[in-house]
């Protein structure tokens, strides 16, 4: 018996858009998010899973997640077990070395084709061979309790070569083949990062033809208001039928990044193209005014918006610490530089490119647009990233946010409509048929915090992954009083609870049949 006066008590949060792949393994708690009220996680997003996958093609897969999202390699080596090669071995092997929350996952577009054409997943179109092959490895990953499939096309996701990564290569009869393989097992959702092989306006279109939900990442804010456009698209796409439910972040998509790996320059091909070259090549390059033209050119291309150099503020700097919180911006405009020039300026004068840390906001700066997508009927949180992009990000507070800085401060959303948005409404979608709720006969997934201080708490670096990795976490939240995951209390008042990490309650958790 707990008491619970002055507080709301709400159904466990559900995280749809994590990359806790392999966290997992070695995190069972799967921190942060335990301490935000999250009580479950769909892991394999943007079509990054990790499996399947051969032993000869480890090195392949943590590579590129270490281009994609942020993961140290080493630490994938030393943190995850690889006693797994299909999907179902993989999620075999996850509920065997247990979580703290409930676990779900989709299987991944990118070790899909890696796992059927080998080296030659990048580069070229699958043969309609491989295309059956890749629908057999679909349906089997289902059968054993896969959410779906999730995709990427996002220009930002290349390979540790600088290519687009395999996803990227798949043409249209493919997509539509892996989408359709998991609508016929009956259940499941498609999970898609869009870009040029399926853009936006198009989801619609081919959500009709496939017939069971999609969920779009992401639907964030512009300086152009292509998200106004964007909400438009998706309001006529509802109005005809089709369900596809665009994410939505209450958060500023704001990343810290070294000028070794400037993951939001990246989405410029030109940077892209350092992506598999030495500190020395990559040093040649920012000092090349020819390659600096070039990127510039770059970014005149609609499909690649520049920079918002107006966010770009220096974090760490060893050849210039007096410049730590300043902009680049206002130093450039004070030394009459393009902001580029100065950036890369200043990058030559370290020792390593690693030495200059900067954060930028990529997207979702506009408070007024987030209020306006959060209000929208037919979006659902989301991005959270939860697991990726440690070192760059950390998005997992949300849940915590929302309440706190939307519903309490601005007011954009009731409580009732936010805490649906976290629950009810990710359950939904997804057909997990008994949670989200609280009702007789559901999974006891239950949150209680305080509505008057619930807030997400600071964002600290730690070092604390295999390796000696770091990331970002926030674990210090205020409000939260209790979490618990089926029926088990797993937090008390910011304190995970032992006995809990002793037992570990979390369950796998897959889509009921529609």
């Amino acid at each position: 018996m707990i008491d619970a006066t002055g507080s709301v008590v709400a159904p466990g949060f559900i995280d749809i858009h994590t990359h806790y792949d392999a966290q997992v393994f070695w995190d069972p708690a799967l921190t942060p998010s335990c301490y935000h009220g999250v009580t479950t996680v769909v892991a394999g997003n943007c079509g990054f899973s990790f499996a399947p996958i051969k032993a000869k093609d480890i090195d392949t897969l943590t590579r590129t997640m270490e281009k994609v999202e942020d993961m140290d390699p080493q630490t994938l080596i030393e943190g995850v077990p690889w006693d797994f090669e299909t999907f179902p071995e993989y999620l075999d092997s996850v509920e065997r070395h247990g979580s703290l929350l409930n676990f779900a996952a989709y299987i991944g577009h990118t070790p899909l084709r890696l796992y059927v054409m080998g080296d030659e997943a990048i580069g070229r179109e699958a043969t309609p061979d491989e295309v059956d092959q890749m629908v057999a490895i679909v349906k089997d990953a289902m059968d054993a309790g896969a959410c779906g499939v999730a995709t990427s096309f996002a220009a930002t996701h290349r390979a540790a070569d600088g290519r687009p990564i395999p996803s990227r290569w798949a043409e249209s009869e493919e997509i539509y083949r892996l989408f359709k393989a998991v609508a016929d097992t009956g259940r499941g959702v498609i999970g898609i990062n869009g870009g040029d092989n399926l853009p936006f306006p198009q989801c619609y279109d081919m959500q009709q033809r496939v017939g069971i939900p999609f969920t779009y990442t992401a639907l964030l804010t512009f300086p152009n208001g292509a998200h106004i456009k964007a909400a438009e698209i998706n309001r006529k796409g509802w109005e005809r039928g089709a369900q596809v439910w665009p994410q939505v972040s209450c958060r500023p998509l704001s990343f810290s990044m070294t000028m070794q790996e400037p993951f939001t320059l990246n989405i410029n091909p030109v940077f892209g193209e350092l992506m598999s070259k030495s500190v020395e090549e990559r040093r040649a390059a920012y000092a090349d005014p020819a390659w600096r033209q070039r990127v510039l050119v770059g970014w005149t291309d609609t499909k690649f918006l520049p920079p918002q150099w107006a966010s770009f503020e220096i974090m760490e700097s060893t050849a210039h610490p007096e410049l730590v919180g300043q902009r680049i911006q206002a130093l450039a405009e004070a030394d009459n530089k393009h902001p580029l020039d100065l950036l890369l300026d200043l990058t030559l004068e370290e020792a390593e490119p690693s030495d200059i840390r900067v954060k930028n906001i990529l997207a979702n700066g506009d408070p007024e647009g987030i209020a306006m997508l959060l209000q929208e009927e037919h979006t659902t949180l989301g991005l959270s990233d939860a697991g990726a992009h440690v070192g760059q990000l950390c998005d997992a507070p949300l849940s915590t946010d929302l309440l706190g800085n939307w519903v309490r401060e601005r007011k954009v959303l009731s409580m009732e409509t936010a805490i649906r948005k976290l629950s009810g409404l990710q359950a939904d979608i997804f057909n997990f048929t008994d949670r989200g709720y609280l009702k007789p006969g559901y999974h006891a997934d239950v949150v209680v915090f305080d509505p008057k201080t619930i807030d997400p708490g600071p964002v600290r670096r730690v070092r604390d992954f295999p390796a000696g990795a770091e990331r970002l976490t926030a674990d210090q939240p205020t409000g939260m009083h209790y979490v618990f995951v089926n029926g088990t209390a797993i937090q008390r008042n910011g304190v995970l609870v032992q006995s809990a990490l002793d037992d570990l309650p979390g369950q796998m958790v897959a889509p009921s049949p529609w």
